[in-house]
């Protein structure tokens, strides 16, 4: 159930079905289930255009199986999930296909193609998915490489050859090959030093204002959210706990919640966050 905390646009209908006017995501209704096990037990909500939402719960609450079943790699036990106008679990492959070249998968380890160069990981999605001009596609790959704040040398570096930060910039890189209108990240900011994590941060709210992409994060760096995330939503207990602002999130009174942003609690009336410990 989607709280009264959510933007006035995001309701959820009586029937279970979620309603947002331009909404670029709506998950209604979602069932996870693992043989006896169920993960997810009626997820609903939505994703407006433009917005940072991250997803946020403790171990074993299916946040990135979520995302899974979002980008249509696993197909939920029930409940339905539009993405881009698109009924995922309904849509044929064909428009499967024509929906996955609207958005870009960023997954926790980058899941960048080894034996090939950045340039060449950049370069895949355009020669799969875009009919582009042999002579334009050196310019395109360079773009995104720059776009992604990587050195134009970068591009003919092996991922092995990369930092952690640098591998994560490259996987955002091809991300953004086909000029996606959503982002997903799977932990993005997992195995960065806090300096880098927070560059990090600040290329996606670059990212976001300046392209108008909208972006679903999985994250547990506090720092991210506190610092660029227009939304959280929490799960637990199979469903939506609660959806809406960080600061109103923070105040909810639920032990997990709490527990949760413990160190990150002090905001002064500027709504400056410092830390609490």
């Amino acid at each position: 159930m989607v709280s009264p905390s959510a933007p006035a646009a995001t309701r959820a209908a009586p029937s279970g079905a979620v309603v947002h006017n331009g909404a670029v995501l709506e998950v209604a209704g979602v069932v996870t289930r693992f043989g006896k096990t169920t993960i997810h037990d009626g997820v609903s909500f939505t994703v407006g255009r433009g917005e940072i939402l991250a997803i946020i719960g403790g171990s074993g609450t299916g946040k990135s199986v979520l995302l899974r079943e979002i980008i249509g790699l696993l197909r939920p036990t029930a409940g339905a999930i539009r993405l881009l106008g698109t009924d995922v679990w309904a849509a044929s492959a064909a428009e499967l296909t024509a929906v996955r070249t609207r958005f870009g998968m960023m997954f926790q380890d980058g899941a960048l193609f080894s034996s090939l160069t950045v340039a060449e990981n950049v370069a895949t999605p355009l020669a799969e998915h875009a009919a582009v001009p042999p002579r334009l596609l050196e310019p395109l790959v360079r773009l995104r490489i720059a776009m992604a704040g990587l050195p134009p040398d970068a591009g003919a570096k092996m991922p092995s050859e990369l930092s952690g930060g640098m591998r994560k910039r490259a996987a955002i890189a091809r991300a953004l090959a086909l000029e996606p209108e959503v982002l997903f990240l799977d932990e993005p900011t997992s195995g960065l030093d806090p300096i880098t994590a927070r560059a990090f941060d600040g290329l996606l709210r670059v990212l976001c204002d300046d392209l108008g992409l909208t972006v679903v994060v999985v994250t547990h760096d506090l720092d991210t959210l506190l610092g660029i995330v227009d939304r959280v939503i929490v799960l637990a207990r199979g469903k939506v706990l609660t959806d809406g602002p960080v600061r109103a999130v923070m105040a909810l009174d639920d032990p997990w919640v709490q527990s949760y942003f413990s160190v990150r609690r002090m905001i002064n009336d500027e709504g400056e966050v410092t830390n609490g410990v």
